[in-house]
């Protein structure tokens, strides 16, 4: 039972802190400049959170091929190729530079 009033308790702690601003701030509106920079948060969150595991996926000891796959990737999204080419790309272009490595 203590389980339950524990899994209770930690979704109130958790709830919380994301509703009340919802709640709060519902009538507020605010400058056309905050709302265009609020928009881009989610890509730099997205950019912080990837690009990381990116440099560390082909080993620790062999950056070149993931920066070569990473490169890759970046110019097939510049070229709003399609997610899955992008992806695709990015994975043979670090495949080929772990060839010429290795």
């Amino acid at each position: 039972m203590m389980l339950v009033y524990l899994v209770i308790g930690m979704a109130i702690v958790t709830f919380i802190p994301r509703m009340l601003p919802l709640v709060m701030l519902q009538n507020v509106t605010l400058p056309s400049y905050i709302n265009r920079f609020m928009g881009f948060i989610p890509y730099a969150a997205l950019g912080a959170l990837i690009f990381p595991g990116v440099l560390y996926s082909t080993g620790s000891d062999h950056l070149e091929p993931a920066v070569v796959g990473c490169i890759t990737s970046i110019i097939l999204a510049f070229l709003e190729s399609n997610l899955i080419i992008v992806v695709i790309g990015g994975i043979a272009g670090a495949f080929m530079m772990n060839m010429i490595f290795l």
